[in-house]
């Protein structure tokens, strides 16, 4: 009448009814409960991190923007002051060579101008010597010597 299965289903039974009297079901509902919440409560922090970290990230991306316009700022500086500098240099430059060329002119001016005299000094000297030789020759005497002295020095202070 009583068979083996009837025996496991009543051993079953009272099995579940002792979990059922010591509460058992209550623990284990508990112990879920609380597995439940300590997820939740990982997944809120996950998600908070989450958040965070995108906000870091934009942050950090709103840097790094701000420092690449201030980069190009900086590039944008350093041309214009290189271009400032170019044209100062090549206009210093320029001076620098209008007035190497002035001060060669003024001495070539300068060197003209001593050549012309120093042309002129001998010019005058060997006119003065020629004049002396050619009046002496045809004039004679003490005459002749005060003309040709007189001549001489006319012809210098004129020369001069």
């Amino acid at each position: 009448m009583f068979e083996a299965e009837f025996w496991v289903a009543v051993a079953f039974v009272m099995f579940v009814g002792v979990l059922g009297y010591f509460g058992a079901h209550k623990l284990m509902l508990k112990s879920i409960d609380s597995h439940r919440e300590r997820i939740k409560a990982e997944l809120d922090e996950a998600s908070r991190l989450k958040a965070e970290a995108a906000a870091l990230l934009e942050q950090y991306r709103n840097k790094q923007d701000e420092a690449e316009r201030e980069a190009k700022a900086i590039v944008a500086a350093a041309e214009a002051e290189a271009a400032r500098f170019a044209v100062e240099a090549e206009s210093r430059m320029e001076e620098f060579v209008a007035r190497r060329t002035k001060m060669a002119e003024g001495k070539i001016a300068q060197a003209e101008a001593q050549a012309l005299a120093d042309v002129r000094a001998a010019a005058a000297e060997a006119a003065a010597a020629a004049a002396g030789t050619l009046l002496s020759r045809s004039v004679k005497g003490k005459v002749a010597d005060a003309l040709v002295e007189k001549g001489i020095a006319d012809l210098k202070r004129n020369l001069s």
